[in-house]
């Protein structure tokens, strides 16, 4: 699992500052989080191949969610992309984005499917045979989801040289990962757990941006690897979280141990900070494992 991390900040744009957009690859698949403005000219710059971006999940409709998402959408059409492209979005969305291409004459000619979402209680929005993702209600100003994306139970390991020693056809491979038992060249039938090891556990990566400190969601990123949190505020500014409705570094990291989740990734910082050593100093007061995002950044979880 890989977590690029596009942008990072909330409001504007600056110079040095992205708004939040990021890739999560995981299980083959490469899934964009939010757009914000600028995001194509990142992908490029982190060198992400437009092609294997398929599904776009977009949190909430404030525009440093989403104003980059036209813009990558016509990029595609300009490639002249062929595959069709699915984005997960609150109802409004196709909106904006069917208007705006009406008024600018520029209908894509790949097939752009929306999955508007309406839901205030968690739903699954999209499964195949490897991964699930899960909505994440979060309670911000406007309807707000963030995102749960689960691996599936991997498949079992072979012990190659226990296989071959037990005489088992390669033909039987496929049926030994799913852990079947077989039966050997010799007709006996050879258990499972004899010759094949434990998957590696499945991973999982919650995101949740823009949210009120908001305990709700804590069962359903429950045990999660990684939980990507925002931290708009340090808590010499909390008292601006409830007008807001933002969090602060001490309150993403106090959900991330109720949680008992593996990692915390801090991130939409206001851009009234000049540093962010301090975000991660008040986090680790309450949960140990921290890290900050930064643009351009990636984090691997192997």
């Amino acid at each position: 699992m890989k977590l690029t991390i596009l942008g990072c900040h909330s409001a504007t744009p600056r110079i040095n500052t992205n708004p939040t957009s990021q890739v999560l690859e995981i299980k083959n698949h490469m899934f964009l989080i939010d757009c914000g403005e600028g995001t194509q000219v990142e992908l490029r710059r982190n060198k992400i191949k437009f092609s294997r971006i398929k599904h776009i999940f977009i949190s909430h409709l404030h525009g440093d969610h989403y104003f980059g998402l036209v813009g990558l959408v016509n990029t595609f059409s300009l490639l002249t992309r062929e595959t069709e492209l699915h984005i997960y979005a609150p109802k409004g969305l196709k909106e904006v984005i069917i208007l705006q291409m009406k008024l600018a004459s520029s209908w894509t000619k790949y097939q752009l499917i929306f999955h508007e979402l309406t839901s205030k209680t968690s739903e699954l929005i999209y499964e195949d045979e490897k991964v699930e993702v899960h909505t994440i209600p979060l309670k911000h100003r406007i309807y707000t989801n963030g995102f749960l994306f689960k691996e599936k139970e991997n498949e079992r390991k072979l012990d190659i040289n226990l296989v071959n020693a037990a005489n088992i056809n390669v033909a039987y491979f496929r049926k030994l990962k799913q852990g079947s038992d077989v039966v050997n060249e010799d007709g006996i039938l050879i258990a499972n757990e004899k010759v094949t090891k434990d998957p590696n556990p499945p991973k999982s990566y919650a995101y949740c941006s823009d949210t009120v400190y908001n305990e709700d969601i804590i069962p359903i990123i429950n045990k999660s690897t990684v939980l990507y949190h925002e931290s708009t505020f340090l808590e010499k500014n909390a008292s601006l979280c409830i007008p807001t409705k933002h969090s602060t570094a001490k309150q993403a990291a106090t959900i991330a141990k109720k949680a008992h989740v593996d990692t915390l990734i801090l991130g939409h910082y206001s851009t009234r900070y000049n540093g962010y050593d301090e975000f991660k100093q008040e986090a680790r007061m309450i949960f140990e494992n921290v890290h900050l995002a930064k643009d351009g950044k990636t984090f691997n979880f192997d």
